[in-house]
């Protein structure tokens, strides 16, 4: 893999990721007259519910679903230009122009702590910058080629981008989390066709995580083993909802699933984070994903939106507990229907699925089945 850095016009960083030494050499210049970065995050402090609220009110102005001849993520071509200034590229990684998280603020000393708290100034309204980084991790440089679509190479390449990523951003100060992620569909919200994910370097250890980490504490505390290695072993013995799996990955629908289609992918051996993972489990990734990506697109014969989230060990604290694994949910619960958060999810955060983790797990191997080779 070759790694080339470089800048856009207003200071953010951005960076190459060819698969070879062989790939052309990339524009490094960026023409364009850009202004200043401006950027107001601030995090609050939810007291009832100790979590951290990030307000970032600048993103409000950010581009909604350009037409594709307009794509800002599209490679810069004749003499139309945009967030990558090459003409072409493998993966590329940038920092975000309307970020959550920034270095970038206007005002404001960082945030100190670490962990899964960070200094609270006062009990209720705790407040601070929102210090952080968010990035575009752009797949292909072609506009119509979902990663399913991909190579499994180039896949790897991803992954080795998500890995890169991964080690830098742990290393900047205030950074407590890496979260690689990917939003694919409309429905989910997205607003750039572009195959593309993104990045979130968090100054705290996000809420989901904390919980996760809490119960795998008390796990280990009542039986001396991994949470999620027993889960992982217990789903391998049941069988029922296991989808698909390979040497070193299974993809499973989990047994209380939230969502009408998730599908949640562990390595077979226990690792707290991306780069932790060999070449080996990184090639065979890369395929499995594909694999399962295929069939969720095949279960409405139509591509599927979804979520596809890398739950990674947080940077300082809990590493021992946690245990890499990638969750892929869906919205679509049948396919002409979505499934809307309403009154018990979004007020209690108690979720109702309309069919069983079995139901589906069955499905999705009905449609791997029907898939052609």
């Amino acid at each position: 893999m070759r790694r080339t850095p470089a800048k856009l016009a207003d200071g953010r960083e951005i960076i190459y990721f060819d698969a070879d030494d062989t790939a052309p050499s990339r524009e490094l210049e960026d023409p364009r007259d850009l202004g200043p970065i401006s950027t107001v995050s601030e995090i609050r402090y939810d007291a009832p519910l100790d979590e951290w609220v990030a307000i970032a009110s600048h993103r409000q102005g950010r581009t909604h679903l350009p037409p594709s001849d307009e794509c800002p993520l599209c490679p810069s071509r004749n003499g139309r230009q945009t967030e990558v200034p090459a003409a072409d590229y493998d993966v590329v990684v940038f920092e975000n122009r309307f970020p959550s998280f920034s270095t970038h603020l206007e005002s404001g000393a960082p945030v100190e702590g670490t962990g899964s708290s960070v200094t609270v100034h006062d009990e209720l309204v705790g407040h601070g910058p929102g210090v952080g980084r968010c990035e575009v991790v752009c797949f292909t440089s072609d506009h119509d080629s979902p990663i399913s679509h991909l190579s499994p190479e180039r896949v790897r390449l991803v992954v080795d981008a998500w890995v890169d990523r991964t080690e830098e951003l742990s290393r900047l100060p205030h950074v407590e989390q890496v979260f690689c992620f990917e939003n694919r569909g409309e429905e989910i919200g997205v607003t750039l066709g572009h195959p593309h994910g993104q990045i979130y370097a968090y100054p705290f250890v996000t809420p989901r995580t904390r919980r996760m980490l809490d119960s795998a504490r008390r796990h280990r505390e009542r039986t001396w083993r991994n949470l999620f290695a027993d889960v992982l072993a217990g789903e391998l013995a049941d069988g029922s909802r296991v989808v698909a799996s390979s040497e070193h990955w299974v993809a499973f629908v989990p047994f209380a699933a939230r969502w009408p289609v998730e599908v949640h992918l562990y390595p077979r051996r226990h690792v707290p984070d991306l780069p932790a993972l060999t070449d080996d489990e990184r090639d065979d990734f890369a395929r499995l994903y594909i694999d399962v990506l295929c069939t969720m697109d095949n279960l409405y014969s139509a591509p599927l939106p979804y979520i596809s989230a890398w739950h990674q060990a947080p940077v300082r604290v809990d590493r021992d507990l946690a245990y890499l694994h990638l969750q892929l949910f869906s919205v679509k619960r049948a396919a002409n229907k979505l499934k809307f958060l309403a009154g018990s999810e979004s007020g209690m955060g108690v979720f109702i699925n309309d069919v069983t983790p079995e139901q589906v797990a069955a499905q999705l191997r009905a449609a791997a089945a029907k898939a052609p080779s």
